[in-house]
């Protein structure tokens, strides 16, 4: 694979059978180009993937040897904008605010999604730019004022600095392990144990890059599940985080033997009627950070905590032993 003079990739395509589009993006990324499917769908709908001079098809199958030009289509920078959304703010002062976040908003903008975040609402609530909120060393400008964060479709507690000091002072308790997290999740099945300790490693899943293993990668993922309530084909467990990896509650329920229920990623469609009907409705994994607890910048050691919001206390209710 090589550059052309105008900018485009060379790629040749092994006849495997499989679609060009995974084809295409496995070649680019096996040799370091940084290219997301989202980047590479967009280079297709543009007529930018080319072999012979025509325009690839996505779904084509890979059937003989194919060389193929792909030019990728340039990316505006994403950027935060304030936006009037509304927030639950628990707590705010000079320092920082801690919010407790909806399912299904995004904590900062990326490929496909710019608007609706919740730094583009803190912004909104703040009446300030972007530049007005600091950015940890190693973030970009989408993430001003962000010291950790939430999955999308995770509700509840995430705190956000409103100055330079405050933002390095909490990051270094996350460095540290010294925040307090706790997050409740209904799982699918009834764990036979009490409670367990779950130290893996933490790497991309190679069966599925979306996804994170324990089997691979040189970090360390480590969490305490304690069971809370035993529910008719599932369970309310607390798991408590002692690092903060991505996905590390999904991914070591998964392990566990107990996927949280809702989750397409690492669960499955619950085969027991009653629980299936359970979660039907539910559009979001049932996973909700209920306890967030730190040393303030002034000294004070504060925390918080969230109860299960509506839609997953239904799903309790529903499933009462």
């Amino acid at each position: 694979m090589a550059a052309s003079p105008d900018g485009a990739w060379s790629v040749v395509l092994d006849p495997d059978g499989g679609r060009a589009d995974l084809a295409v993006l496995a070649a680019l990324q096996r040799v370091g180009v940084a290219v997301t499917r989202s980047a590479l769908a967009k280079a297709f709908a543009a007529g930018q993937v080319r072999t012979g001079g025509v325009p690839l098809r996505p779904a084509a199958l890979v059937q003989r040897p194919l060389v193929v030009e792909v030019a990728l289509v340039p990316v505006a920078p994403l950027r935060a904008e304030p936006e009037h959304i509304a927030l639950v703010i628990v707590h705010e002062d000079a320092d920082l605010i801690v919010i407790d976040k909806p399912a299904g908003m995004p904590v900062h903008a990326g490929p496909g999604h710019d608007r609706g975040t919740l730094v583009n609402a803190v912004l909104g609530h703040l009446g300030v730019g972007a530049d007005a909120l600091p950015v940890l060393a190693g973030n970009d400008a989408t993430r001003p004022g962000i010291v950790h964060r939430l999955d999308k479709d995770t509700s509840g507690l995430l705190v956000v600095a409103k100055h330079a000091a405050a933002q390095e002072h909490l990051a270094a308790q996350f460095r540290t392990h010294t925040i307090e997290r706790a997050y409740l999740g209904i799982v699918h099945g009834v764990p036979s144990w009490e409670a367990m300790h779950v130290e893996t490693g933490h790497g991309r899943d190679p069966a599925d890059r979306r996804r994170f293993s324990g089997d691979v990668g040189g970090r360390r993922a480590i969490t305490d599940a304690a069971v809370q309530t035993r529910l008719y084909g599932a369970a309310v467990v607390r798991f408590t985080l002692h690092t903060g990896r991505t996905h590390q509650i999904r991914m070591h329920a998964r392990r566990l033997g107990h996927p949280i229920l809702g989750d397409t990623l690492y669960g499955h469609v619950p085969a027991d009627p009653r629980v299936r009907a359970a979660v039907a409705d539910l559009p979001r994994h049932a996973l909700h950070a209920a306890l967030l607890g730190f040393v303030h910048p002034d000294g004070r050691r504060l925390a918080w905590t969230s109860p299960l919001p509506d839609e997953l206390a239904a799903i309790v209710d529903a499933l009462a032993p």
